[in-house]
C-alpha cells in the first residue's frame, strides 16, 4: 500500500517505531497461529477426525488452504495426546505451465513424507467439457477417484481435505439455490467407494484467517489455471454474496454456520426426516412448541473476544 505524504509537512519518526511495529505484528501473527491451531484442534475433537495410530493423507494442491492445513496438522502432531502420522499427497494433473518442481521442493525442505501422483486429467476435462462450460464438476470427480485409490495404495486411514468454514457455507447455499436441497459439506464422511474416511480439519476456520496465515508464512502458492480462472462460477458468486453480508452484517456468517449444527427437522418440511403424517397430540407441553422463529436466542450475533474470534468453550486437542 502506498501512502502519500505532503513534502512540505514536518515528518516525525518515533524512536524505535519500526521495532514497536514489528513487535506488534509478531504478536498478531502469534495470536493468529494459536487461533488456527485451536479451531482445527476443536474440529478434530468434536468429530473424532483423527484417532490413535491413524495415517492421515493430507491432500496438498498448492493453494493457500491446503498449505495451511498441512502446516497446522504438523504443529498439532507435535502436541497431540495421540500418535498419528502424516503423508502429503499432490495430484499433478498435467496442466500446461504447472510448476511441477515447487511442491516437491517445498515438501522435501519441510521434511514431511510426500507422494506426487501424476495423472493427465487435464486433457480428459478439456476434451469432454465444451469450451466455456464449468470444468470443476468433472475435474473434482476425476481427482476424487484418483485420491481414493492412492489412499489405499499408501495405507492411509484418513484423507484430509483443505475445505474451510466459508467453503462449507458456500456449498450449503449452492445446493439450496441451484439443486433445491438443504445439503452442505460435512466435516467427516465415508467416501463414495465406501473404503475411505474423508475429514475436513479446517471446518471451523474462516477463509480470511487462512489468507492472512498464507501471507505470514509466505507459502509458494500455485494458482489453479484449469478452473480458477473461471470468474463466473456459481461458487464464486455465492462467495461474493457471503463476503458482502459479512461486511454489512457482522456476526451473520457465524450464525449461519452455527445453524448447520443446530438442525430442527420438525420445523422443516422433509417427511423422510420427520414423521409429519404420524403426528398425534400428547397432552404434554413441548419446549420446542410451534415457534417458527427463536427470537430470544438470536437477537444478537455471538459475542466476540478481542481480535474478532468467537467466544466458545471447547476441549483442547
Amino acid at each position: 500500500m502506498q501512502v502519500a505524504i505532503e513534502t512540505n509537512a514536518p515528518v516525525h519518526i518515533k524512536p524505535g517505531g519500526a521495532a514497536v511495529q514489528s513487535s506488534q505484528s509478531d504478536r498478531e501473527d502469534h495470536k493468529l497461529e494459536k487461533r488456527l491451531c485451536r479451531e482445527v484442534g476443536r474440529a478434530i475433537v468434536d468429530y473424532n477426525m483423527i484417532e490413535e495410530g491413524d495415517k492421515v493423507m493430507v491432500c496438498v494442491s498448492g493453494g493457500k488452504d491446503s498449505y495451511a492445513m498441512l502446516d497446522i496438522l504438523l504443529k498439532l502432531q507435535k502436541r497431540a495426546p495421540i500418535n498419528f502420522s502424516l503423508i502429503a499427497v499432490n495430484l499433478d494433473q498435467k496442466q500446461p505451465g504447472f510448476p511441477e518442481h515447487i511442491l516437491p521442493g517445498y515438501l522435501a525442505k519441510l521434511g514431511v513424507p510426500f507422494h506426487i501422483e501424476n495423472q493427465d486429467t487435464y486433457s480428459i476435462v478439456k476434451r469432454v467439457i465444451p469450451e466455456g462450460k464449468t470444468l470443476c464438476s468433472l475435474c473434482s470427480r476425476l481427482r476424487r477417484g484418483i485420491l481414493y485409490r492412492v489412499a489405499g495404495e499408501l495405507g492411509a486411514t484418513k484423507i484430509a481435505l483443505g475445505h474451510h468454514r466459508d467453503d462449507m457455507l458456500q456449498t450449503f447455499f449452492l445446493n439450496m439455490f441451484f439443486a433445491a436441497k438443504l445439503k452442505g459439506m460435512p466435516p467427516k464422511l465415508v467416501s463414495d467407494d465406501g473404503k475411505n474416511i474423508v475429514i475436513r480439519p479446517m471446518a471451523y476456520v474462516p477463509e480470511k484467517d487462512l489468507s492472512r496465515w498464507a501471507a505470514v508464512q509466505d507459502f509458494p502458492i500455485i494458482p489453479c489455471t484449469l478452473c480458477g480462472s473461471q470468474e463466473n462460477l456459481q461458487r464464486k458468486q455465492v462467495g461474493n454474496m457471503l463476503r458482502e453480508w459479512d461486511k454489512k452484517f457482522p456476526g451473520r456468517i457465524e450464525n449461519m454456520f452455527n445453524a448447520l449444527q443446530n438442525i430442527v427437522p420438525s420445523h422443516l418440511m422433509d417427511g423422510k426426516r420427520h414423521d409429519f403424517k404420524g403426528i398425534k397430540t400428547t397432552g404434554v407441553a413441548s419446549v420446542d412448541g410451534d415457534k417458527a422463529f427463536d427470537a430470544d436466542a438470536y437477537l444478537e450475533p455471538q459475542s466476540k473476544a478481542p481480535g474478532g474470534q468467537t467466544v466458545v468453550q471447547f476441549q483442547s486437542f
